[in-house]
């Protein structure tokens, strides 16, 4: 009987120590994200007060714009699924669902026209450019020469995109795990020869690439 109570007493400390470490985790993360987001934010504000007009540029959005519809969201696509994955970190059909439910919750994000009925950027555009900062770590300039859009207006998207996930998704998808969704995530990268993996997003973009049904 000692024995057993000394296994169930380490089980215990184990238990506790994965709980702690895990706990440590979040914080650090929940910290990173809202450094990230404070910093983004302050860069903002910083370029609206200090931002001087200057000549309009013709971007070529438009054309822009085309071209990434060709590579990556219409029937014959340039680039194939596994592609898309692996640049936006997501299943294409997840990518959809976010756009129609950022756009419907805030309209900045939808296709517009000004005065004189100049269509501007496309919705998959701007998310492209949120993404893009926060999957690498991207800078505006980076992203303007993909999205093709002003350095405010790339921070402006990815503030308003921080928002608005954080508004539609936190009580269903970034709440902390039970321990059902623990174990569950455990064994599915069990599956996938990542025993002990969890929220990895290296091991995650190896599950996609080399996995058909993932």
């Amino acid at each position: 009987m000692s024995n057993l109570r000394r296994v169930l007493e380490r089980q215990q400390k184990e238990r506790e120590e994965i709980r702690r470490r895990r706990a440590e985790e979040d914080r650090d993360a929940d910290e990173k994200e809202e450094q990230m987001l404070a910093a983004a934010v302050c860069m903002l504000n910083q370029s609206r007060q200090h931002h001087r007009r200057a000549p309009n540029v013709d971007r070529r959005r438009e054309s822009r714009g085309k071209n990434l519809l060709d590579n990556y969201f219409i029937l014959n696509l340039l680039y194939p699924k596994y592609k898309f994955r692996e640049r936006y970190r997501m299943q294409p059909q997840l990518f959809q669902k976010i756009i129609h439910d950022i756009c419907n919750y805030d309209t900045y994000f939808i296709q517009k026209h000004d005065v004189v009925g100049v269509f501007g950027l496309i919705p998959e555009q701007k998310l492209t450019a949120a993404l893009r900062m926060l999957a690498y770590g991207a800078s505006a300039e980076q992203v303007n020469e993909i999205a093709r859009m002003e350095k405010s207006t790339i921070l402006e998207y990815l503030v308003r995109f921080c928002d608005a996930v954080e508004n539609l998704y936190t009580m269903e998808y970034l709440r902390k795990p039970t321990p059902k969704d623990l174990q569950r995530l455990l064994q599915k990268s069990k599956a996938q020869g990542f025993p002990g993996m969890i929220g990895s997003i290296d091991c995650m973009h190896w599950r996609w690439k080399n996995c058909p049904t993932a």
